[in-house]
């Protein structure tokens, strides 16, 4: 089985999951930010939106070299962050798809300002910079989300909140 068949039903779950969490962003709290340190909501949530497009990003090319100051994306609107992940799901689907073992296997590089970050098989890359990325990302937003009392879709399971509803009906 090529290695794109075997990382595309994993791709596809966390797709899913992802996409139940970032309904749930509430518009008017896109400012939040438990830390100084820490990014706002809109922007945490920007980002789980924007990584599935590194998936394709890391198909396609050979080489990314992030800059200083480059803006990062913010949406305006959960639905704007939706339409964002949506489009960038399916673009990464497809590229991921039609990537072939031999360019699986093949180097692919991130550096920062030109100075090398990692080197690493594309397949590595997708599994490590971009799906834990992703996941690692999530699992803070679902922390903001919690601390502004929105309720957690469950991701691999039912959720605490979930699970009042299921107590509920079996009693």
């Amino acid at each position: 089985m090529p290695i794109s068949q075997m990382f595309l039903p994993e791709f596809d779950e966390e797709m899913k999951n992802t996409r139940k969490l970032l309904e749930r962003v509430p518009e008017n709290r896109f400012g939040y930010q438990p830390h100084q340190k820490s990014m706002t909501l809109g922007r945490l949530a920007g980002h789980v939106a924007e990584l599935p497009g590194w998936g394709k990003t890391t198909i396609e090319i050979d080489h990314l070299d992030i800059q200083p100051g480059q803006q990062p994306y913010t949406a305006k609107s959960r639905q704007e962050l939706l339409d964002t992940f949506d489009k960038n799901v399916v673009e990464a689907r497809k590229a991921i798809a039609g990537a072939t073992d031999e360019h699986m296997q093949k180097i692919w590089t991130l550096t920062f300002a030109g100075k090398p970050v990692f080197s690493l098989p594309r397949v590595a890359v997708l599994r490590g910079s971009f799906m834990n990325h992703l996941v690692h990302h999530r699992a803070q937003l679902g922390v903001y989300l919690r601390l502004n009392e929105v309720e957690i879709p469950g991701m691999y399971g039912p959720s605490a909140d979930e699970m009042k509803f299921w107590s509920a009906q079996s009693s």
